[in-house]
C-alpha cells in the first residue's frame, strides 16, 4: 500500500513514523520548512514504546505522485479546507482517506467533497507534542488508532491497514461500528478539553477541588446524553473509566487545546464544543455548561485575534 501522511506534527509523526519503522511504503506531505527538518534529521520520536530516528520521504505538494491507496488526514480542524485542497489531486477512484481529526463534525464535510465510499471513519487516542527542534514527544500510555468504513464493511484496504500497523507497537483496531467510535471520541475530547480549558490546568488539579470532580463527571454524563440521543451512547465501560479518571487526583491528564491555548494558538473551539453545544440544544439536553466554556473559549479567540491585530 501506498500511504501518504498529510503533515508530520504530532499525531501524523507519530502513526506515520510507526508505519515506517514497520515497514510501510509511506511518504509525508509537508511544507518546505518541515521537509528540510526531515531530510536533514530524519524523523524522530521519543516514547516508553521505543524511540524512533528514522529517514523518512518528505514531499512537498510540487513532488507528491499520487494517486495514494491511503491518505492519513492529521490536520486541526481550523485547517481542513486548506488540508482537503491540499490532498485533492492525490485521491484517486480507490483511495481511502483517513481523517484523525477530532469530532464528528468533518466526516460530512469529507463526503461532500471525496464521497462517501473514499472516507473511512477514524479515531486517534494518544498525547503527544511536536517540539521546535522537530522531536515528537509521546506523552502518556496512550498509542491507539482505530478506524473503520463507514459501511461498516471490512474491506481488504481496512485489513491491510491494520496489518501494517501490527508490525508496529501502536494497538490499531479495524471496527464495523466506527461512528460509535468517534462519538465516543466526542464525549470525551468534549468533557477534557472543556474542562481542562476553562479551568486551565489538569484533571488532577481539578479533582483535587471541592467539587471538581463531580463537575467534570456531570459534564461527561450530559455529553454522553448528547451521544445517546445521536442513537451512539457511550458504553458502560467507557463512562466507569472516565469516572475513574475524573477522580484521579493524581492525574497529569490535560487535553491538547489547553496546550494550545498555553501557547497561544487557535483551538478547535466551534468542531468540538460549539458542535456539542448545538446538538445539546436540538436535543434538548441542559446546554448551560456548554454555553459557558464555548463562551469561554471564544473570547479567548477574541483577545487572541485583538492582539494579532496589533501585533501585524
Amino acid at each position: 500500500m501506498r500511504i501518504l501522511c498529510l503533515g508530520a506534527g504530532a499525531i501524523g509523526g507519530y502513526f506515520g513514523g510507526r508505519l515506517v519503522e514497520g515497514g510501510a511504503n509511506v511518504e509525508f506531505l509537508v511544507r518546505e520548512k518541515r521537509q528540510k527538518q526531515l531530510r536533514a534529521d530524519g524523523l524522530r520520536i521519543e516514547s516508553k514504546y521505543g524511540n524512533v530516528h528514522v529517514p523518512v520521504t518528505a514531499v512537498t505538494d510540487k513532488e507528491a505522485k499520487g494517486p495514494y491507496d491511503i491518505v492519513l488526514l492529521t490536520c486541526k480542524a481550523y485547517d481542513l479546507a486548506n488540508a482537503m485542497a491540499t490532498i485533492a489531486p492525490f485521491v484517486g477512484e480507490k483511495t481511502a482517506v483517513l481523517p484523525l481529526l477530532n469530532g464528528v463534525a468533518h466526516i460530512e464535510i469529507l463526503n461532500a467533497k471525496f464521497g462517501k465510499e473514499r472516507v473511512l471513519g477514524g479515531v486517534a487516542k494518544i498525547a503527544a507534542t511536536l517540539t521546535p527542534d522537530g522531536l515528537i514527544k509521546h506523552l502518556n500510555d496512550w498509542r491507539y488508532i482505530t478506524f473503520g468504513e463507514q459501511s461498516g464493511e471490512m474491506s481488504p484496504r481496512v485489513v491491510q491497514l491494520k496489518e501494517a500497523f501490527d508490525k508496529t507497537s501502536v494497538i490499531a483496531s479495524a471496527v464495523p461500528n466506527i461512528m460509535q467510535a468517534m462519538w465516543e471520541k466526542v464525549v470525551h475530547l468534549s468533557t477534557v478539553a472543556g474542562m481542562t480549558c476553562t479551568m486551565r490546568a489538569s484533571v488532577g488539579d481539578i479533582a483535587r477541588t471541592r467539587d471538581g470532580s463531580e463537575l467534570m463527571i456531570e459534564f461527561l454524563e450530559r455529553n454522553a446524553e448528547i451521544a445517546g440521543r445521536e442513537g451512539h451512547r457511550p458504553s458502560d465501560a467507557f463512562l466507569a473509566e472516565y469516572r475513574q479518571l475524573f477522580n484521579d487526583k493524581t492525574s497529569t491528564y490535560t487535553a491538547s487545546m489547553l496546550r494550545d491555548i498555553e501557547r497561544n494558538g487557535p483551538v478547535e473551539a466551534d468542531h468540538i464544543l460549539g458542535f456539542m453545544l448545538d446538538k445539546a440544544k436540538q436535543h434538548g439536553v441542559d446546554p448551560t455548561l456548554h454555553r459557558f466554556i464555548y463562551v469561554h473559549l471564544q473570547a479567548y479567540e477574541q483577545r487572541r485575534a485583538v492582539a494579532l491585530a496589533k501585533a501585524a
